[in-house]
């Protein structure tokens, strides 16, 4: 039996795809958003900052703001096609791969890479307020290279 996940469906779509795509997801499929999805989405699971994700659209000669590439991965995270996780205060991270599932931060790098749902077992949460239901837990473990790791690859 085939588990196909949802996050699955956007990538390695074609114009045509990623365009059913958006307007499922309830999003009118402009140029800007197509492309930029395009470009999300072309490269399997990946987590990426709204500036690097305007970086490779200068690359490929996709004309966007800043502002706008914001204004896109938000929008895209609030249609469900993406998933933020926020690392620090003013740095998040979009996640193509929109599964439960957690996250190693390397304080070295910056980067994040995925931990499997089952992987991690978070226990004696506690209560939410009243008024509010806990509508998920992400866990972000943040590790750092071993120093004597790192004088070696810097010998290299």
């Amino acid at each position: 039996m085939s588990h196909h996940h949802d996050h699955e469906a956007l990538h390695g779509l074609d114009e045509d795809g990623v365009r059913d795509r958006l307007k499922k997801a309830g999003l009118r499929p402009t140029k800007q958003r197509i492309e930029l999805a395009t470009l999300l989405w072309s490269q399997g699971c990946r987590h990426v900052t709204a500036e690097r994700l305007h970086r490779e659209s200068v690359d490929a000669n996709i004309k966007v703001s800043l502002a706008t590439i914001y204004n896109t991965l938000h929008q895209f995270t609030t249609s469900n096609l993406l998933r933020e996780v926020i690392v620090d205060r003013g740095c998040s991270y979009f996640d193509t791969n929109i599964d439960p599932h957690h996250h190693f931060l390397c304080e070295d790098t910056g980067e994040l890479s995925d931990i499997p749902h089952d992987q991690v077992e978070v226990k004696n949460l506690p209560a939410a307020p009243d008024g509010a239901v806990v509508s998920g837990v992400d866990v972000i473990i943040r590790i750092a290279r071993k120093k004597t790791a790192a004088k070696q690859h810097a010998a290299h």
